[in-house]
């Protein structure tokens, strides 16, 4: 009976380790495992000096989501985005014609150039914020630097890093996330953040912004 039992914790301890494994979303040098939102293909992304780039000046442009959904993870990556830039990560996005952009469904780290950008004239519309929710606890590096993200999504926790310092912490349906979301513009989105299973999003905004080394850890 004990051996049996240590098999099984063994068993467990095994299952436990491998979802808990890092995978690469980006492999550096092709858009595999992504494509544009609603379309197929990347469209105006492409692999710049081993980074997802967006070109601005390109014919098809829209967010580049990923081809998988995800729930309760952690989300590594690094971005920079040229001066004046404004640009975003969105996550649990739900894809459908009736949703004409990832932002209806999904919720957004801001990606931004803090001094340079238009958006900059709210707290909580500055990088690493929570868009329109909750501002950052500290500043992103300056525009063309690059910027280490951790965003963790765990049974509604979300919790944002920005090089090394956490910068937002809430849970969804909490009464600060209420009041959060009940000062902001999603206040009467009926589908903003309903989805705890989704894509995550890179958006074009219009300006050049790279991301690298992207990895997903399930939790």
């Amino acid at each position: 009976m004990k051996k049996i039992l240590l098999s099984i914790l063994a068993t467990a301890a095994v299952s436990c380790s491998l979802m808990a494994q890092t995978t690469k979303l980006f492999d550096g040098k092709t858009t595999t495992g992504w494509h544009s939102y609603l379309k197929t293909g990347p469209g105006a992304w492409k692999v710049v000096d081993g980074a997802l780039q967006l070109d601005p000046k390109a014919a098809d442009g829209a967010d580049l989501v990923t081809d998988n959904e995800y729930e309760n993870y952690e989300l590594s990556l690094e971005w920079k985005i040229e001066a004046g830039g404004n640009s975003g990560i969105i996550f649990g996005v739900h894809e459908d014609p009736s949703f004409g952009a990832t932002y209806l469904t999904g919720i957004e780290m801001q990606v931004l150039d803090d001094k340079g950008a238009e958006d900059n004239k709210k707290a909580n519309h500055l990088a690493g914020s929570l868009y329109d929710l909750k501002a950052p606890s500290a500043a992103a590096k300056p525009a063309g630097e690059w910027n280490k993200i951790k965003l963790r999504y765990d049974h509604g926790q979300i919790t944002f890093w920005m090089n090394g310092i956490k910068t937002v912490d809430v849970k969804i349906g909490s009464p600060e996330w209420q009041e959060l979301l009940n000062n902001s513009k999603f206040k009467t989105w009926k589908s903003f953040a309903t989805y705890p299973k989704g894509h995550i999003a890179l958006q074009d905004h219009g300006a050049v912004v790279c991301f690298k080394n992207i990895t997903i850890k399930q939790l």
